[in-house]
């Protein structure tokens, strides 16, 4: 009986195959697979962990954002009443120093008036005693000095 190649192939094969078998070769591949898909079962659950985890900060920091826009624009408005009240303040604070110095001036204006005034009449009466001197003195060329004296500081004292 002559052996071939086929044969000899088939003794190899047999021979591999019952190696395999003695080794647990088919085991320990199980084996390693079912622990390859555990660590991919674990990473996949951290993965989702994670995700989640990486949802709820989103979340939150969306939540903070939102209180930051709501606080900043409370802020705005706070901003803008306080400026509102001070633009009306320096509004009041302008027009009554308008008032004010309308009416100063308007009492410097009576105040020049009536010095005018005093002024105008000090002068006629001023003009008024030295008419009346004059007159006076004419009338009593033979008279008194004194007596016209006296007459005159009678007129400036009514008069004033």
């Amino acid at each position: 009986m002559a052996f071939d190649n086929s044969f000899w192939a088939l003794v190899g094969l047999v021979l591999f195959l019952a190696l395999i078998a003695y080794l647990r070769a088919p085991a320990m591949m199980a084996k390693a697979l079912d622990k390859r898909a555990t660590q991919i079962r674990n990473e996949l659950d951290e993965a989702r962990e994670l995700k989640e985890e990486a949802k709820q900060q989103l979340a939150e920091y969306q939540r903070r954002r939102r209180e930051a826009e709501a606080e900043a624009q409370e802020i705005l408005a706070i901003a803008q009443r306080e400026a509102d009240g001070i633009v009306t303040d320096a509004r009041v604070k302008s027009e009554e120093y308008v008032a004010r110095r309308t009416e100063v001036a308007e009492q410097k204006i009576k105040q020049a008036e009536i010095e005018a005034v005093s002024e105008v009449r000090a002068r006629a009466v001023d003009i008024a005693i030295d008419a009346a001197t004059r007159v006076m003195a004419e009338r009593n060329v033979g008279a008194d000095p004194r007596m016209t004296d006296q007459s005159i500081a009678e007129v400036r004292r009514r008069l004033n």
